[in-house]
């Protein structure tokens, strides 16, 4: 429980308040969503019915994702905790467009069936303008490691 403030109403704590306006959190709730949800609705069906084919060529990458969204969901209760999910999410996608995708571009090698992989994976630029990055920035770039000894 949050400490009472002026008016009587349980309040978090300031820091928390003063760096992350409350509209913040809901638009981190709405990255965690889109995460979750369409996590769950293209790759959760592939992970509870598959055949073993699917299951050796497919299972660990549908693994990771499976367990991407699963941990997502912990970012509606959590959003500030949970932003290295996100940050994940977006690193992982831009090594696959700038490491994979823009060299087969360059040479107009894309074959037809990554391009549904490069759409989905382009999804990500919605998640730019909801996260916060100005507390990324001083949480993760500015703010002192933790020691380590």
């Amino acid at each position: 429980m949050y400490p009472m403030d002026a008016q009587g109403k349980a309040a978090p704590p300031t820091s928390l308040r003063a760096e992350v306006p409350l509209w913040r959190l809901y638009t981190l709730r709405v990255c965690y969503l889109i995460l979750a949800g369409g996590l769950g609705l293209y790759i959760w069906p592939s992970v509870i019915t598959h055949t073993p084919e699917f299951a050796a060529s497919e299972g660990v990458r549908f693994s990771l994702l499976a367990g991407l969204g699963a941990t997502a969901l912990l970012g509606f209760r959590y959003p500030i905790k949970m932003i290295p999910l996100l940050l994940f999410e977006l690193i992982w996608k831009m090594i696959y467009l700038a490491s994979f995708a823009l060299p087969l571009w360059r040479t107009h090698q894309i074959p037809g069936s990554m391009m549904a992989d490069i759409t989905a994976v382009m999804m990500v630029v919605v998640f730019l303008p909801l996260i916060p990055w100005g507390y990324v920035w001083r949480e993760y770039v500015l703010e002192r490691g933790q020691r380590w000894h």
